[in-house]
């Protein structure tokens, strides 16, 4: 048995649409106060970075629209359907109804046929290449990932290596990997030992950096971002010191980046000054991520020279940092070396003591060592 369907009160109809405004209303404060912001990816700073940014802001404003009207037609429901004091009987039972089931299919099969159509020219737009094209971009870089630091070659047109960026950030004297603001930058993605990953937030953009195999990608950084820094990290798990693999990319303007590329070259291709008449020399060797010594012993208050070799593959960068005893306070600093190469390092004199040898790079039992000063 059951009743004649009940007319809808108009209340209930004021109150679902109240409820539904004030939905809107929430909403709209929480953006217009600021902070909403955290729901958003950072500002874009690339021409790529603006079209992922596009589309997470046409995939957010679908996702608000479904929010509202789910809710909405939530307490519509809640109110319309309510059991009432006075209800002795159950209310008409409704046992499918095909125009219901047709939207219901055919609503989300639009919906998510045009997420994907407009992911995909997405998708395309970000992975486009000048190269993949046939033309030339503007400036190359190979990034190199090895646990745990990354190095940034820089290319001519053709290939060839002009130069080697190993201070991975901004704040090391001339660190960082510069580009020009306004320019296409094609970077290569290489790595020697584990999976690491290239990524900067403001870029909006992750790509792995698998051993074996070349990934690529292509950007042009806004001209209205010259002289600003960006802070990029690997972003995925590659090991022991995988929090230490940080990076900076530094947009500069072109005659900015012309004369840092210069400077780069120029020092690449320096002659390395002598050491010290009369320094004594030692020798140390890095190997498997270890170091071959484990002592070393020099007069105090004259300086001496470390003959360093990086038996490691290139991408597995060292150093030999001077540390206190305590290890970790740095008395003296020398710039990080790829593998397969070698370094005279100069130190500045010490006072007698005792101190610790390391590889800031990998500061790990193998790696650290005692220096004697007498």
């Amino acid at each position: 048995m059951s009743t004649s369907p009940r007319k809808r009160p108009a209340s209930e109809a004021i109150v679902a649409g109240g409820v539904v405004v004030l939905l809107i209303a929430i909403v709209g404060l929480v953006f217009w106060s600021g902070a909403g912001s955290s729901l958003f990816p950072p500002k874009a700073v690339t021409d790529r970075a603006h079209e992922i940014s596009q589309l997470y802001d046409v995939v957010f404003a679908i996702a608000v629209a479904i929010f509202l009207a789910v809710e909405g037609l939530i307490v519509w429901s809640i109110l319309r359907y309510r059991r009432r004091p006075t209800d002795t009987e159950l209310p008409p039972q409704t046992h499918g109804n095909n125009v219901v089931e047709a939207l219901w299919t055919a609503i989300p099969t639009v919906i998510v046929l045009f997420l994907f159509g407009v992911s995909w020219d997405t998708l395309n737009k970000v992975d486009a290449t000048s190269v993949a094209q046939g033309g030339q971009p503007d400036v190359r870089i190979n990034a190199i990932a090895g646990q745990f630091q990354w190095q940034f070659e820089y290319l001519d047109a053709g290939g060839k290596h002009l130069a080697t960026q190993t201070k991975a950030l901004s704040g090391s004297g001339g660190g960082g990997m510069a580009v020009p603001v306004g320019k296409k930058v094609y970077v290569t993605l290489t790595s020697g030992d584990v999976i690491h990953a290239w990524y900067v937030p403001r870029f909006l953009f992750k790509r792995d950096v698998v051993p074996g195999q070349t990934n690529h990608f292509e950007f042009t950084v806004d001209a209205d971002e010259a002289g600003q820094t960006f802070h990029g990290q690997c972003a995925e798990l590659c090991g022991t010191f995988h929090n230490a693999m940080h990076f900076d990319v530094i947009a500069m303007s072109q005659p900015d980046f012309d004369a840092w590329l210069a400077k780069l070259v120029e020092v690449a291709n320096a002659t390395p000054p002598p050491p010290p008449s009369g320094a004594p020399t030692l020798k140390v060797e890095a190997k498997n991520i270890a170091f071959d010594v484990k002592t070393l012993e020099v007069a105090g208050n004259t300086p001496f020279v470390i003959n360093f070799k990086n038996g490691d593959p290139s991408s597995i960068t060292h150093d030999v940092e001077i540390r206190q005893s305590d290890g970790t306070t740095v008395v003296q600093k020398q710039d990080a070396i790829p593998g397969g190469t070698e370094k005279n390092y100069q130190y500045e004199p010490l006072a007698p003591g005792t101190y610790t040898f390391i590889c800031s790079i990998h500061p790990i039992a193998p790696m650290t060592g005692t220096l004697t000063v007498k």
